[in-house]
């Protein structure tokens, strides 16, 4: 696989605002948005794509993790299983044993998480394409229509972070080291 060595690079005006934004709020700048920083409009779109997902889905933080956690076990994203199984714990108090299903590959034993999960994996792996009979699961296990365009978003967001570590091989944290993660 392909790895750019971005070595060099002068940071822009623009990442070097969210650096310091991040380290304010999180005490540190993670590897990935030192990586993606390197092109702003990627670090800039990834950051404002992210609090939107966040504020606008419709999702509740459980929820949300379970998709961003969906979409990085599906693309093979070692950083983000890491970073949003950290997150998952420590911030949006996601069950340990819904969080170990997803990253194991197993079933989710929540019903409805479970639901947002298996969708979200046939989203991301069909790119879009996926049957009326999921979409129809989905919304038998209590959600709207309008949630299946949510995770459309969510899936963006990881879009962007998934190919950026994976093109970057953006090593991770030490904050997130207690998750490391293999598929």
């Amino acid at each position: 696989m392909a790895h750019l060595k971005l070595e060099n690079n002068s940071i822009s005006p623009i990442s070097q605002e969210i650096f310091d934004k991040t380290q304010k709020g999180l005490g540190f700048i993670p590897n990935m948005y030192t990586k993606m920083g390197q092109n702003p409009a990627l670090l800039d779109s990834y950051i404002y794509s992210y609090n939107s997902f966040r504020a606008n889905s419709g999702f509740n933080s459980v929820e949300q993790e379970v998709i961003f956690l969906s979409v990085a076990f599906e693309n093979n994203c070692e950083y983000c299983v890491a970073a949003h199984s950290f997150i998952a714990d420590k911030m949006s108090k996601v069950p340990t044993e819904v969080t170990d299903a997803i990253r194991d590959g197993k079933h989710v034993p929540d019903v409805k998480l479970a639901a947002l999960s298996t969708l979200t994996r046939i989203l991301t792996s069909t790119r879009g394409n996926a049957a009326q009979s999921d979409v129809d699961s989905f919304l038998a296990a209590g959600y709207e229509e309008v949630h299946v365009l949510g995770i459309i978003a969510g899936i963006a967001v990881k879009l962007m972070s998934n190919y950026s570590n994976h093109i970057t091989n953006a090593e991770v944290d030490t904050a997130f080291a207690g998750r490391v993660w293999n598929k």
